[in-house]
């Protein structure tokens, strides 16, 4: 809920110091504190902390400075103390039900009203009285509908809420950077950041020497970069961007201006997310944004459609965007491992060229249905998401070109039925799983063992189901022959009724002759 010290640094500085509700007196040693609760007292070593902040904006610490940055915050104050009861920022996918849910809320309610409208009057109602109980029905059904979005409504109204703070924090960080420049600009000992001279100075050559000969590859790993002047995004002629192996905190959204770029490896950072503007990358081929600190990934990156590889493994990611199946078709690798993923879109299966897909180490409780279309999938790693993992769909015996399946370290007790029609799978880990189909003794022969059993199992599965429809298909013919028979023989036996009655005469009939078989 608070700002990020390493997004908002001098923000987190001087929130840290304002007073909250419970919290104890700050401590005096000022390079202890506690960025997530805002109190004094833990350690901030992780982010730099607030000694190395002090050492770059010496007059921070000035009390009349920071009374004049406290001030100018307490909009940024209030809005978090309002957030914290509201709660926590609610996922994405989370969202977008939401939406989608008010939308099909709406609809119904449009056809709800359109029935109720050209619905016919009674002609023992009079017209105003019609019209009235009409209105007392649209009112009705508002209400219902309105109830019904009150919750959806929260969840996008909170979303929007944390979406205006995260603005509101960039707008305070500027403009509290502004007044201490503003504040210190008659001090005579004020100090540059010398490894920020020196990353200035290293990153200005590299522009310099790109810009005139109009180079298409620039690598920068391995620099200890922490920032990407803006200026980079005028290098047009990039084809090829490795900024891997640095200490870059973000991106700047001048790189959308990169609209020749193939490649682009931010690897091994502190990246925490991605810059929106990198869905305007349109020819950006392969994405390396791996070993890094990323908690989401960007709605936008769904119209990056020229991908075809993208890595995002070894971060914080807890899901994926909701549509990237149906944007990224071009895809055929994918590398979502060492995550927190607990479950993959829908929109998955719609990635038709997708031949590797490595989700290992997460958190998945299981698969969609939708994963049965990956046609062309060859290598799937779903090992070590131990106890969540307990069971595959049965779409799984769809991916008729799985080769390689790697199902390690999980909590499954049976392959589904349809296993056995993977018929070009070659290799397959099955390793520390409470397997009881098939039995561990198969498992132990291998993979062609395991396919040989599940195809008979199938099989067998196949022929039970035909013998009990074909039994059914039976039992319902000799049934209906029967009452057929029936039916027949009881309107032979009331004609002859009818007839002997008609030669006798009126007189006593026998009720022998009305019974019915």
């Amino acid at each position: 809920m608070d700002p990020n010290p390493k997004t908002f640094p001098v923000l987190s500085y001087v929130m840290s110091r304002l007073p909250k509700l419970g919290s104890k007196p700050p401590a005096s040693d000022s390079s202890q504190i506690d960025i997530e609760s805002g109190d004094v007292g833990a350690s901030t070593s992780a982010t730099g902390g607030s000694g190395e902040l002090v050492d770059q904006m010496p007059h921070l610490s000035h009390p009349k400075i920071l009374a004049s940055m406290t001030l100018a915050i307490s909009d940024v104050a209030q809005t978090r103390s309002v957030l914290q009861t509201l709660g926590e920022r609610p996922d994405h996918e989370a969202v977008d039900k939401a939406k989608a849910k008010i939308v099909e809320i709406d609809s119904r309610l449009s056809k709800q009203l359109e029935e109720i409208v050209l619905s016919p009057r009674p002609s023992s109602i009079e017209r105003l009285q019609f019209r009235a109980h009409q209105a007392e029905k649209e009112q009705e059904c508002r209400q219902a509908a309105e109830k019904e979005k009150q919750i959806y409504k929260a969840v996008v109204q909170l979303d929007e809420m944390h979406e205006a703070y995260e603005k509101l924090l960039k707008e305070a960080e500027e403009r509290l950077v502004k007044l201490y420049e503003s504040a210190s600009a008659f001090a005579d000992d004020v100090e540059h950041l010398p490894v920020k001279e020196e990353t200035n100075e290293e990153v200005v050559g590299v522009l310099q020497e790109a810009s005139g000969k109009g180079l298409e590859r620039v690598d920068l790993s391995g620099r200890r970069l922490r920032f990407l002047p803006e200026a980079f995004g005028k290098i047009r002629s990039l084809v090829a961007l490795n900024l891997s192996c640095n200490q870059l905190e973000f991106i700047p959204d001048s790189i959308a201006a990169l609209e020749n770029l193939e490649e682009l490896n931010l690897s091994s950072n502190l990246l925490e997310l991605l810059p929106d503007s990198i869905g305007l990358l349109v020819n950006l081929k392969i994405l390396d944004a791996s070993g890094n600190k990323l908690l989401a990934l960007p709605d936008s990156i769904c119209h990056c459609r020229s991908l075809v590889e993208l890595d995002v493994s070894f971060n914080n990611l807890a899901y994926l965007p909701t549509n990237i199946g149906y944007e990224l078709v071009n895809l055929k690798r994918l590398s979502i491992n060492l995550n927190k993923i607990r479950s993959l879109p829908t929109s998955i299966g719609e990635m038709r060229s997708l031949c590797h897909l490595d989700a290992h180490f997460n958190e998945l409780r299981g698969l969609p249905f939708a994963i049965g279309r990956l046609t062309n999938l060859e290598t799937l790693n779903l090992s070590s998401n131990f106890s969540d993992l307990t069971e595959l769909p049965e779409t799984i015996g769809d991916l008729t070109n799985l080769r390689e399946l790697d199902l390690s370290n999980n909590q499954i007790q049976a392959l589904p039925d349809t296993f056995g029609r993977l018929d070009n799978l070659n290799k397959l880990n099955l390793d520390q799983n409470p397997l009881v189909i098939p039995p561990v003794e198969v498992v132990n022969e291998g993979v062609e063992a395991v396919k040989v059993f599940m195809a008979k199992r199938w099989l067998e599965i196949l022929v039970e189901e035909e013998q009990k429809s074909l039994l059914e298909v039976k039992e319902q013919t000799q049934t209906g022959w029967l009452t057929r028979s029936t039916s027949w023989l009881g309107s032979v036996v009331s004609g002859v009724s009818q007839s002997v009655s008609g030669y006798l005469g009126p007189g006593p009939r026998d009720p022998y002759l009305d019974q019915q078989l």
